[in-house]
Parts: C-alpha cells; structure tokens; sequence
C-alpha cells in the first residue's frame, strides 16, 4: 500500500489543523493506520493508532484529549482531527500502515509509510 498525507500547514497556538492520509489500493481496511511526527532536531514519536474497523484507537499522551484519530475505509483515507495546537507540536507528520492490526506505538511494527506534512504551531 502506498501512503500520501497532505494538509500540513502553518497555524497559531490554540487553533486546529485535520491531516489527511490517502493510501492506494484495495487492502486499506486489513491495516491498523498510526500517525507518527518528527521535530526539528528530535526523534520520531508515536501520535496516534487506529485499528483496521475504527474501533480501537490509542494516542500519545502529550495529544490525548486534543488529537483525534478516524478512518473512512470507503475512501480508503485516515485523519487526524488536531485542535487546541501548541508550538511543541511543531513537527512533520507521517502516516503509516500496520497489516498486523497490533495497535501499538512503536514504529518498527508498521510496514508502509508515507511522506509527511509539516504542522508548524506559531505562539
């Protein structure tokens, strides 16, 4: 499966951002999709997981109760609503595919990734 996040862009402290994951073919709906991000300088996080039917989902705790991760598995697409945003989110956002369903935050379980879209939080 190949991966494409887009709606990056640049917004003020306590406003709100939803990116977008499209992925090509027709086993989306057989992945667990997670967001991960990566800031200048720092190492790559876990943000979010979303199982393959929607149900489970698991998040950071620094975005837990303002992040929200959905799926559309008719459009083959995932989100990740961003509200209440701070400048420590200030990072690029990838999206990634886990065919084994596991709901975890450690990258190396996920077997596709997409290229990201920078998030810049200005205070």
């Amino acid at each position: 499966v190949q991966l494409q996040a887009c709606g990056g862009g640049l917004v003020q402290a306590g406003g709100f951002l939803r990116l977008s994951c499209a992925a090509s073919g027709r086993t989306f709906s057989s992945y667990a999709m997670g967001w991960f991000r990566q800031a200048p300088g720092k190492e790559r996080e876990f943000v979010a997981v979303i199982s393959r039917s929607g149900i489970t989902t698991y998040y950071a705790d620094s975005v837990r109760g303002r992040f929200t991760i959905y799926r559309d598995n008719a459009q083959n697409t995932v989100y990740l609503q961003m509200n209440s945003l701070r400048p420590e989110d200030t990072a690029v956002y990838s999206c990634a595919a886990d065919r084994a369903n596991t709901i975890v935050a450690t990258a190396s379980y996920y077997d596709h990734w997409g290229q990201g879209t920078l998030v810049t939080v200005s205070s």
